[in-house]
């Protein structure tokens, strides 16, 4: 429910002022089905519905036409509708007003500029993707620019203030051993969950060296980025739309979320932006990516929002073969047992996460040295699926996202066959689903609450769905 992440798409939205005498009015044009017009229309005798009312939740208001966008959405997104119903989808649409109307009420901040920015950055992609505005405006079928920013910005500041307050409320959220076992116990022994086949890997990865020619050039163009940015008034999220590597964050200008608690990026990054003070930019500096620069933001506790350019040295073919060189003969030494594969990793590796741990490679999904074979990254599936247990792979050419070559083997460590959930064995695993099932409890109670303190009127059109919350405040 809380995971489920289709936008809806608002048409004109208008914050309404919860007073008696607006919700009265909404009543009836909820129950009576009238168009809402412009201005002061008047109401036309046959009382032909365009759009009506589909429910009202706090200052927010839903129309139908919104379900049918949402619909449309999904649709185009390559998802299946088929057994998604009107009635899930106002649930859906009605619990992301809810959050959003309570982010409001908490004080939750997000700033306009903001998604002002993000429109620019989603505009700028999408003309990039089709060619021109035109092309953007008639695939999406909107009159003008305009409208479709318009229309851009109030779907993701509903967005943003529905994730702010979903995040408020479970992020402080933690489990204890003894309710990670209390909950294990309570699984019927018929219903214990079945894990697939797991694999341990470790790697020895050889980058090619980069001259001090490259490495100045680069530090240097984000020098003149950094003057740009606090000497010139430049946007630091338009150059990281055009220059930064980082195919994960340049379309949203280099931004990330980072959390204390919850480690993200490596951790030289995230020293870095925990240093900083809001408006600060870093000076540039190094990771097993590339080179970067930080903005921070904003800082919200143990929380900061930062954006960043990455960029990656290049290489000629004459680096790269001599990296490829010196990891095939450091190969044939671990196979003719002159050294073992761990000790190998941490005297020759060039990746610091994994060199310490004798090139064990660590799940960034659950944080420890598992990874599902259903669930592991393709390219590294397909590097290691006809890898038998204990055989070292010949150099591997990998090329990341950033476009930074370097060559690498792997070796199968460790390999835990399909099975059932076992307490001592699993226990990361059993804590995951623990603190989830934690979490939604949370969420649950939270959304009772809420419902019971906010304004909520319903269309009489929807009166036959069975909603998963009480939307309808019945006993």
């Amino acid at each position: 429910m809380i995971f489920y992440k289709t936008q809806s798409k608002l048409k004109n939205l208008k914050h309404i002022k919860v007073m008696k005498i607006n919700h009265l009015f909404l009543i009836i044009l909820i129950n009576t089905s009238i168009v809402i017009g412009q201005g002061t229309q008047a109401l036309s005798p046959t009382k032909i519905k365009v759009d009506g009312v589909a429910a009202v939740v706090g200052d927010y208001v839903i129309l139908e036409s919104d379900i049918d966008k949402t619909l449309v959405e999904m649709e185009s997104q390559g998802m299946s509708t088929a057994n998604i119903n009107r009635c899930e989808l106002l649930g859906k649409l009605m619990e992301d007003k809810l959050y959003a109307h309570n982010a409001i009420q908490d004080s939750l901040e997000v700033k306009d500029q903001e998604i002002y920015d993000y429109v620019d950055q989603s505009i700028a992609y999408f003309t990039e993707q089709l060619g021109s505005i035109e092309k953007v405006l008639e695939f999406y079928k909107k009159p003008d620019e305009l409208s479709f920013r318009d229309e851009l910005f109030q779907i993701n500041k509903i967005q943003k203030l529905s994730s702010l307050m979903q995040s408020n409320i479970v992020d402080e959220i933690e489990i204890t051993p003894e309710e990670v076992r209390t909950f294990f116990k309570s699984i019927p022994e018929a219903e214990l969950p079945t894990f697939g086949t797991e694999l341990e890997i470790s790697q020895i990865v050889i980058e090619p060296k980069v001259t001090e020619e490259e490495k100045e050039r680069i530090i240097n163009q984000l020098k003149s980025f950094k003057v740009d940015v606090e000497e010139r008034g430049m946007s630091f999220s338009s150059k990281a739309v055009l220059y930064s590597q980082d195919p994960g964050s340049r379309s949203s200008g280099g931004k990330y979320s980072l959390h204390r608690k919850k480690p993200r990026m490596v951790k030289e990054f995230r020293d870095i932006a925990f240093s900083m003070q809001e408006g600060q930019i870093s000076d540039p500096f190094k990771t097993d990516f590339g080179w970067h620069i930080i903005l921070v933001e904003k800082i919200r506790g143990q929380e900061v929002d930062v954006r960043h350019i990455l960029l990656t040295p290049k290489v000629d073919a004459v680096q790269l073969e001599d990296a490829r060189k010196l990891l095939d003969t450091l190969r044939t030494r671990i196979v003719d047992k002159e050294i073992t594969f761990e000790d190998a990793a941490y005297q020759f590796s060039s990746e610091k996460e994994t060199r310490l741990n004798g090139g064990a490679i660590i799940n960034p999904t659950t944080g420890d040295k598992r990874f599902e074979l259903t669930k592991m990254d393709p390219l590294l599936y397909n590097q290691i699926r006809d890898l038998k247990d204990g055989v070292i792979s010949v150099p591997l050419l990998d090329e990341d996202r950033s476009g930074l070559k370097k060559y690498k083997i792997l070796k199968v460590t460790n390999r835990f066959d399909e099975h059932t959930a076992d307490y001592s064995k699993d226990y990361t695993k059993i804590k995951d689903l623990a603190l989830k099932e934690k979490k939604l409890k949370a969420i649950k109670k939270w959304m009772e609450e809420k419902i019971e303190l906010t304004y909520i009127s319903l269309n009489k059109d929807f009166d036959d769905c069975n909603f998963n919350n009480n939307w309808r405040k019945t006993n």
